[in-house]
């Protein structure tokens, strides 16, 4: 554990440089490369309206409704319906440019148990995102009455446009970078680490090759070497003069 944080200590300016380079490189990518997109959500309730007679079994209807909202779903994406929404939204700003792809930017999702099915549609126009879902339950409310013979379909809430955009989520994709710059400066110093094969203590002599210490040569800088130089020629230069004194003597 020691050498881990000795590890980590030894190489932190590398680890931060690398931590912040990705964090920038996903920051610009993020507010210059990526397409904001937008959503909007229509809520539709199908509830079959009951006779007189069939009032007592009005709890199994409720149940058969309930199942059935998976064939709505396959019939909101099937042709019958999105190919009146994508001829209405062509001209949009933000149009996905096909029905394929405006297939994929609408989602139909429920919770377990209701009757109530939701209609989600993204672009990246916000108005476009409001006015797909909404007219995607406008055209399935008048299609699946002769489809199906259902003629109690509502509309529960219609989708509005949101100036917020609901990707790229800005904060999540930054601290990600983060993280990531962060985890690729530990993996590089530690693979130098690995990789690295200078003899930096007497400790490795001994215990990874096992040899023995015959001693230690300490480093000696260039100054040091200039000032030892200096002073050799100036003890020089003091023994000539002493020589040259007790000549004249």
């Amino acid at each position: 554990m020691l050498q881990i944080i000795s590890i980590l200590r030894k190489h932190i300016k590398a680890i931060l440089g690398t931590t912040i380079i990705v964090g920038l490189m996903s920051a610009f990518a993020t507010f210059y490369f990526m397409t904001p997109m937008y959503s909007a959500t229509t809520e539709i309730l199908v509830n079959r309206k009951l006779s007189a007679q069939m009032q007592g079994a009005q709890f199994q209807q409720v149940q058969a409704d309930v199942q059935m909202i998976s064939t709505y779903k396959d019939i909101i994406n099937s042709p019958t319906v999105l190919k009146d929404v994508n001829r209405e939204i062509r001209n949009y700003p933000g149009y996905p440019g096909s029905m394929i792809k405006l297939k994929k930017s609408i989602s139909i999702s429920t919770l377990k148990n209701s009757q109530v099915f939701s209609i989600k549609a993204v672009s990246t126009d916000p108005r476009t995102a409001s006015e797909t879902a909404n007219l995607t339950a406008d055209i399935f409310k008048h299609k699946i009455g002769k489809i199906m013979s259902i003629n109690n379909v509502s509309i529960v809430s219609r989708a509005e446009s949101n100036p917020k955009p609901v990707s790229p989520r800005k904060a999540i994709n930054i601290t990600l970078g983060l993280i990531l710059g962060a985890m690729l400066g530990v993996a590089i110093a530690f693979i130098k680490e690995l990789t690295d094969r200078t003899v930096d203590s007497a400790t490795f002599i001994t215990d990874e090759l096992k040899s023995i210490n015959l001693g230690i040569i300490s480093e000696i800088s260039q100054k040091e070497i200039e000032r030892i130089s200096k002073n050799k020629k100036i003890t020089k230069q003091i023994n000539r003069n002493k020589d040259s004194a007790v000549r004249r003597v």
